[in-house]
């Protein structure tokens, strides 16, 4: 690819992106507008529901929630091009300080949640592939595949009900213990069921796509040619087969992130765990619009972004793949 192929490649690539996101903004902010709900109650709490009409007026009229939803909007988009995103109804305060303060437990959830199941679906799948259908990789077949068929929050009660109301060994909520000191030791115990549950949810997806590429690569004909010049299972395994299925295991994993994240949501709920999802949920409950807007279009830029970043690597991988797009 030339100099100036690259530059028109990736300036597609950036107006794609900025273009979806300039749509995603655009339809969430209308959308949750529109939703049944009242946002005065966010802000002024019980006091809204005894507010005259002038009153109310007034108060839409201090949020700016009185003007047409389309100047709105535009007012939302200039404001957020300066770097304004507006103040949180709920908490009284910038909603870029509200999930400054999130993030960063959705970023440790989310990443050991991802992390171990990047590394532990790799080793599985390998393991499967190498004894096929011997027992043990039937057994782990079929227990994947009742795992992954579980509902995060189903199985996120029962694992609270057993190691947190029953055994009492782990936390059943929040980021730390109450009063507590925030320490390491802390911290890890509350993230020992979030994190097993998401790993048990998404971990046999996965590791079964590795094995399944795996196995495609087995019975390729160069295998054949490898056996044949006496090259040994593990050498053949490890150095052509594995090798030839990572970059499509890179790409995969690209697209996982969304899938891995939108789980950690719900599990955040679930678990009362103070990050991103549970503000997610909180914003769109209060009709806190500002935040939820704000979280909205960081969640679609990941999302985005991941989605873009594995179909680049899938161009690369096979460049026929590129040309289809360009068509």
């Amino acid at each position: 690819m030339r100099k100036w192929d690259k530059i028109v490649y990736y300036s597609r690539k950036l107006l794609l992106f900025l273009s979806s996101i300039l749509i995603l903004s655009a339809v969430v902010f209308f959308v949750s507008r529109l939703a049944p709900g009242d946002p005065l109650v966010s802000y002024y709490g019980e006091r809204a529901e005894k507010m005259s009409l002038k009153e109310r007026e007034q108060a839409e009229k201090r949020l700016g929630l009185h003007k047409p939803l389309t100047v709105q909007y535009m007012q939302w988009l200039r404001d957020a091009f300066r770097g304004s995103f507006g103040i949180s109804y709920k908490y009284k305060m910038d909603v870029t300080e509200v999930i400054a303060g999130r993030i960063g437990n959705t970023l440790l959830l989310g990443g050991t949640g991802f992390l171990l199941i990047f590394v532990l679906a790799l080793l599985l799948g390998v393991s499967c592939a190498w004894k096929e259908d011997s027992l043990a990789d039937r057994l782990i077949c079929k227990a994947g595949t009742v795992a992954s068929c579980i509902p995060e929050f189903w199985l996120s009660l029962v694992l609270i009900l057993i190691f947190a109301a029953g055994l009492k060994w782990l936390p059943s909520s929040g980021a730390y213990d109450t009063g507590g000191t925030g320490s390491p030791g802390e911290r890890i115990r509350h993230l020992i069921l979030p994190v097993a549950v998401t790993v048990i949810s998404h971990l046999w997806y996965y590791a079964c796509l590795v094995r399944n590429m795996l196995l495609q690569e087995v019975r390729a004909d160069y295998v054949l040619f490898a056996k044949s010049k006496g090259l040994g299972k593990r050498y053949i395994m490890f150095r052509h087969c594995l090798r030839n299925a990572a970059p499509a295991y890179l790409s995969m994993m690209a697209l996982a992130v969304p899938h891995i994240l939108g789980g950690t949501y719900i599990i955040e709920t679930v678990f009362s765990y103070p990050g991103i999802g549970t503000l997610s949920y909180e914003s769109a409950r209060y009709q806190d619009y500002n935040l939820l807007m704000l979280l909205c279009i960081l969640t679609g830029i990941v999302v985005i972004f991941c989605n873009m970043a594995a179909q680049m690597i899938n161009e690369r991988i096979d460049p026929r793949i590129q040309n289809v797009f360009e068509k």
